[in-house]
């Protein structure tokens, strides 16, 4: 198992203090990780910075030609990486060997993305002028990472990075470092410095976010957290890509009763995909009345059938949480709502296991708009359930908390759908067909879930500073110069 850090094009043990690792399948120890001592993180970051001036000028096309290879590193290493990422972050073995293709796929887009695009032509003042707008690298980024997909939301950050010619310095979260760290041989044909990998928790992200070498700081985790680090980037005016989190709705109209065991469906696998820990994960349902019923009856039947276990077992469909202190966060906004009248109709228990960090597929219905469990992120495999009179109350509930990343409709009617699309506050409005990415399609928040987007050109732009070059290719006296007298 991989644990070394990689500084400057080489691997190396971190001097610092210790990590340990824990599978939350077991709550054994997978590995422990050596943390970086200070001079190992300033390495890392000038090594990042060395790097910058000649990766920048690099033809676009001969860094396209390295992301490639990455990406087909990558895929070569599928099934090892998968194994890893499911050892220290408890999702099913299938999702994380569909992890890995998304990942590689992100290089691959941003290889071709940067070279096809460094600004573009405008008409000049004067016919005699040329005037562009040119897109140029910034300079070293760091790029923190959560736990839920650490390689994939890593790519949506290093590729579009690299591509646009910056370099980076990446810390994966605390509780998955290792599938991160193993990526060296990946990077291997980069130039020494173009991407440093650093564990740490916290600590280490702040220091990177405060070190004046780091041109801009690409991040997703919580909304706490995010305030800090945007906080610290204003202090220094830094550049700053942030997406923290959201409280998607999960809208199903009337005119879906054909297809409500569809919508049921897709609101399951919406709701409990990676057990729930996704950003865009639905965690409000607002149903219309007339088809309440029997949404919720194809729910709670579909969310029953589901099998709770070994998360490297592939006929698996949820394996355990990430860690004790997210389940309980979890258990708690449950509690807090039934507390409050709500009503767990399947689930809310720990599926039979005693070790493991397990939470069987909840559905609750009755929960009071005003708890935890309907406004503040759950990230836990739980789908409250609340019927509506309208979608006017629908788009008005939706929108009804301080986040705005994502949001799923099922309708039939095209004038539902356009009004859904333009009327609810979020980054991305799946309509029929729930949490679908894609590399060309920009991600990112509204409101506190953040601003910035990653992918699609979007996505590069964010790593690119604009230039505007003007040239006058005659030389004269202009009519407008002084003295204004004649």
């Amino acid at each position: 198992m991989e644990t070394r850090l990689l500084i400057g094009g080489e691997q190396v043990a971190g001097d610092g203090g210790t990590l340990d690792v824990e599978n939350p399948a077991t709550e054994e120890t997978v590995a422990a990780v050596g943390l970086p001592s200070a001079e190992q993180l300033d390495a890392a970051v000038a090594a990042a910075a060395e790097a910058f001036p000649a990766w920048a000028g690099m033809p676009a096309v001969e860094r396209a030609d390295l992301l490639h290879d990455v990406a087909a590193r990558l895929r070569a290493r599928t099934d090892e990486l998968a194994r890893v990422m499911t050892l220290e972050g408890g999702k099913p073995l299938v999702e994380n060997s569909d992890e890995v293709g998304w990942t590689a796929a992100a290089f691959d887009y941003y290889a071709e993305m940067g070279r096809n695009f460094a600004g573009r032509v405008i008409p000049p003042i004067e016919s005699t002028q040329l005037a562009l707008v040119v897109k140029e690298p910034i300079g070293p980024w760091a790029c923190i990472v959560p736990w839920n997909y650490p390689l994939l939301l890593l790519s949506w950050k290093v590729a579009p990075a690299i591509a646009a010619g910056n370099t980076v310095v990446a810390k994966p979260s605390e509780l998955t470092p290792l599938s991160t760290l193993m990526l060296a041989d990946c990077f291997a044909e980069l130039p020494p410095g173009v991407v440093n990998v650093v564990a740490g928790g916290g600590d280490v992200g702040a220091a990177l976010v405060d070190d004046a070498r780091i041109e801009g700081v690409a991040f997703t985790g919580s909304v706490e957290t995010g305030r800090k680090v945007a906080a610290a980037c204003a202090t220094r005016t830094a550049r700053m890509n942030l997406e923290m989190g959201g409280k998607d709705p999960f809208i199903v109209c009337a005119d879906v009763a054909a297809d409500v065991g569809v919508a049921a469906r897709g609101g399951a696998w919406a709701a409990y995909l990676n057990a729930g820990q996704v950003c865009t994960s639905a965690e409000r349902f607002y149903v219309a009345r007339e088809v309440y019923d029997d949404f919720v009856s194809e729910f709670v039947d579909y969310t029953s059938s589901l099998r709770v276990g070994d998360p490297m077992d592939g006929s698996t469909d949820l394996g355990p949480m990430v860690s004790a202190p997210q389940r309980a966060k979890v258990e708690a906004q449950l509690e807090a709502a039934v507390g409050a009248g709500a009503e767990v109709l399947v689930g809310g228990d720990r599926a039979g296991f005693e070790r493991g960090h397990y939470l069987a597929p909840t559905v609750v219905t009755g929960a009071p708009g005003s708890t935890a469990l309907l406004r503040e992120e759950t990230f836990g495999p739980v789908a409250p359930i609340v019927p509506v009179d309208s979608l006017d109350e629908a788009i008005r509930l939706a929108n009804g908390t301080r986040f705005g990343l994502g949001a799923n409709v099922y309708t039939r009617d095209l004038e539902t759908a356009v009004r859904c699309m333009r009327e609810i506050k979020a980054g991305t409005v799946w309509i029929n067909d729930p949490l679908t990415d894609n590399d060309a399609g920009p991600f990112g928040g509204m409101k506190q879930s953040g601003f910035g987007r990653e992918l699609g050109q979007e996505g590069l732009e964010a790593f690119q500073e604009t230039k505007h070059v003007h040239i006058e290719t005659k030389i004269g006296l202009k009519d407008w110069w002084y003295p204004y007298g004649g």
